[in-house]
């Protein structure tokens, strides 16, 4: 396949999805299916974010549903966007993955074009007109609510944004949590917060909020050492994005059984 070559004044610019309307490969959305009476999506649950002395904490677990069934035991929900950003999703599982593959690509495609990676406050936005693209799906059961995190090398600070079904973008100063465990989720994270917590501390408190969701939803997996299955956990600092260890979360969650077993 060529390169495509454009006019002047028909040039999409730094933005992957006009490039790809301009060159008919946008994907087309059918919408009208009977989402009850036809199937049931997958859906992806509970993902949290907060910020810590170095930057921010990203963690969700793994569980992926349809209806009453677990249609996937290790549904990575937390992903880099690029190297200094992040993405947690929770909603219908499909259009989520797609729309941050479509985000990647955008990142990606603009860097190139324009020689200079976007802000975290036009990532946000970028990411925020992906979620209202999305709204006439949305209206049909197919809703897609993200987090996006990551470390503002202008402002030498972690920044967290949460999302609405319309594509509002809302920042968030200490923490965030979405899907069917936020309420439980976020209330063990506003609890446990506080200004300038450090890396294990960080981590540790995100791995409890999903232990505790988990625990009072259904729909929200918790660590699986049978399977080896553990929450996706990330660090997005001025280093960049770093995923924590299965080893190093095994033992955070073996100190959370001791002190669930002592109570």
């Amino acid at each position: 396949m060529s390169m495509p070559m454009f006019r002047p004044g028909d040039d999409p610019g730094s933005s992957f999805p006009d490039l790809l309307k301009r060159m008919g490969l946008a994907p087309e959305q059918q919408f009208g299916v009977d989402l009850a009476g036809e199937f049931s999506v997958p859906h992806a649950t509970t993902c949290v974010a907060l910020r810590y002395a170095d930057g921010v904490v990203m963690a969700g677990d793994r569980r992926a549903t349809s209806g009453n069934l677990i249609s996937h035991r290790g549904m990575e929900k937390v992903v880099p966007a690029d190297q200094h950003s992040g993405v947690a999703i929770a909603g219908a599982a499909g259009p989520a993955m797609e729309m941050i593959k479509l985000f990647q690509l955008q990142l990606e495609h603009y860097e190139k074009v324009e020689g200079a990676s976007l802000s975290l406050e036009g990532k946000a936005n970028q990411l925020g007109m992906m979620v209202r693209g999305n709204l006439p799906a949305a209206m049909q059961g197919m809703v897609v609510v993200p987090i996006f995190a990551g470390y503002d090398l202008l402002r030498d600070v972690g920044r967290l944004f949460d999302y609405d079904v319309t594509g509002g973008r809302y920042e968030e100063h200490d923490y965030v949590a979405t899907g069917s465990g936020q309420l439980h989720a976020g209330t063990v994270i506003k609890i446990g917060w506080r200004p300038g917590l450090d890396r294990p501390a960080a981590v540790a408190l995100a791995c409890r909020s999903l232990w505790e969701a988990a625990d009072a939803d259904s729909a929200t997996g918790g660590p699986d050492a049978l399977r080896g299955i553990y929450p996706v956990v990330a660090t997005v600092t001025t280093d960049g994005w770093e995923r924590v260890a299965d080893d190093e979360l095994a033992g955070v969650f073996d100190t959370i059984v001791s002190e669930v077993r002592t109570r």
